[in-house]
């Protein structure tokens, strides 16, 4: 028996969001971990995005996993109105690239990746557009001094710009590798 679409995605959504949990968690081991693992989720991204686009070969794949998210955290209390917009705006962009160049091409797949590649850095965007409520928060949920490490991490704007600009190249591997793996 075929396991049915919405469930298959839903079952990539799921892991969408376990990839997101443990690669928050790295700022456990210090804040620019963090900041900056949104540059290196695609590689974790990249096999969850294609194997949904493999089961749905049209209109969806971006807004059901970046909309699964934007509901969950909303309903949590995690997401403000800027983040749910930017998921939801990434995954819009996400569906108009893959419309555009294909929902069977891999150009289409890996195009319609960029996007959602940047999912993380939606995620943590409160740390560069709420930097007082984010240096708030981390002095009454994390250890102590931890805010004073966050404070460099945030006003390296240089930084953030670098490893935003890395993504792109970390998507395309990732969608490589994953088109590797996947096709065996």
């Amino acid at each position: 028996m075929k396991t049915p679409i919405v469930l298959q995605l839903l079952g990539s959504a799921v892991l969408w969001l376990v990839a997101i949990c443990l690669f928050a968690a790295t700022g456990c081991f210090h804040p620019a971990c963090y900041a900056y693992a949104g540059t290196f989720i695609p590689l974790a991204f990249a096999f969850i995005y294609l194997y949904a686009c493999s089961k749905r070969k049209g209109f969806g794949v971006g807004l059901f996993l970046n909309g699964f998210l934007t509901v969950l955290f909303l309903l949590v209390g995690e997401a403000d109105l800027l983040m749910a917009s930017m998921l939801v705006s990434l995954a819009v962009l996400s569906e108009v690239l893959r419309k555009i160049f294909g929902y069977d091409s891999w150009k289409g797949m890996v195009i319609s990746f960029l996007p959602m590649a940047y999912t993380f850095y939606a995620y943590t965007s409160h740390w560069w557009t709420d930097t007082e409520g984010s240096l708030q928060a981390a002095v009454e949920e994390m250890p102590l001094g931890y805010a004073e490490k966050m404070a460099p991490v945030i006003d390296n704007t240089t930084m953030l710009v670098v490893m935003l600009i890395l993504t792109i190249p970390v998507a395309i591997l990732g969608m490589r590798l994953a088109g590797k793996v996947l096709k065996k």
